[in-house]
């Protein structure tokens, strides 16, 4: 099966994949390198995002919306 992954490659051309990939054995790959800017990796875009979003996340109307999840002690 052909997979795509992303990747970062830096000036010397070290590939850094962006997801962990698991091989049963080595297997080819054909870099494509891409013209544009790498985007915002998921996790700083993640971070970055948090302070925002935790002003609507931190409210009682969502601890009771999903209160149903809690474990019962």
């Amino acid at each position: 099966m052909i997979r795509a992954v992303e990747a970062i490659v830096d000036q010397r051309g070290q590939v850094r994949l962006l997801e962990a990939v698991e091989l049963e054995g080595e297997r080819r790959a054909i870099v494509t390198i891409l013209d544009d800017e790498p985007a915002v990796h998921s996790l700083e875009t993640a971070l970055l995002s948090e302070a925002a979003l935790s002003a609507d996340w931190n409210r009682p109307e969502e601890d009771a919306a999903w209160s149903h999840l809690q474990e019962q002690q």
